[in-house]
């Protein structure tokens, strides 16, 4: 029944992508969830996968930048090929980005269950693709093979979340969170922009701002909590620019 509800999933995935409105490019991927082709930039539809700047815990119990290989997992499954995506409308986090049901031309599996399949990404609230979660978490594919917060816990900066992954230790607890929700991140390479959670920041609507290397701030931040590659990235995560940084902040 799980192998036939995945099937099916990818099925109707497909005949969407089909029949929405949609644009075939080469695409430029972002993140583990996020990619962009020609003007347009998709978050793919069904799955929630770590920010580039989100740190889990391996099966070894060692740090593993997940965010990262997320991001580099969804790269090699496009890469040089045409990607198209069916647009579903705005991505309600963020009006700048769109919803997609996107596929690489000639498969017959849509990226975001893809990413699933691969243990790379969860489903998301409405559980399109859980058959496949399920799948990853008992094969301990990805992310499950250790242990980690789930995205939306780490994008609202929840330490208190619960944790999930094969590897996950109760007597280790206040170790791995302090792992998985550092006050001084490593820097992802290319993502020099630093970001603060601030209670300051809700009066604009935000969780928290950020900080670029221009930036009278900059220097003196050293418990950034978050990284971005891109002032698109920040924006997207619910961060406003500093307003030490001059022009008109976000």
């Amino acid at each position: 029944m799980r192998f036939r509800t995945s099937f099916l999933a990818s099925a109707l995935s497909l005949i969407c992508a089909m029949t929405s409105p949609s644009l075939a490019a080469t695409a430029t991927v972002k993140d583990g969830a996020t990619l962009q082709l020609a003007n347009n930039t998709f978050r793919l539809d069904g799955i929630d996968a770590p920010a580039v700047d989100q740190m889990c815990i391996d099966e070894h119990a060692d740090s593993w930048a997940c965010g990262v290989e997320a991001r580099d997992q969804l790269a090699k499954l496009v890469a040089g090929k045409q990607v198209r995506c069916g647009d579903l409308g705005p991505d309600p986090s963020t009006k700048k980005h769109r919803i997609g049901l996107c596929i690489v031309e000639g498969e017959t599996v849509g990226l975001g269950q893809l990413m699933v399949q691969k243990g790379l990404a969860l489903a998301d609230a409405r559980g399109k693709f859980k058959a496949d979660e399920l799948a990853a978490k008992n094969d301990r594919r990805g992310l499950w093979r250790g242990c980690f917060a789930a995205p939306a816990d780490f994008s609202l900066w929840k330490k208190d979340a619960a944790l999930v992954g094969g590897a996950c230790r109760a007597d280790r607890d206040q170790q791995i969170r302090a792992v998985l929700f550092s006050a001084d991140p490593v820097m992802p390479a290319g993502c020099a922009i630093k970001g603060k959670y601030a209670v300051r920041a809700r009066v604009t609507g935000n969780v928290g701002i950020y900080h670029l290397q221009a930036c009278r701030s900059y220097p003196g931040l050293t418990n950034s909590e978050r990284w971005f590659c891109s002032e698109d990235d920040a924006q997207a995560a619910g961060f406003r620019k500093a307003y030490n940084c001059g022009g008109k902040a976000k």
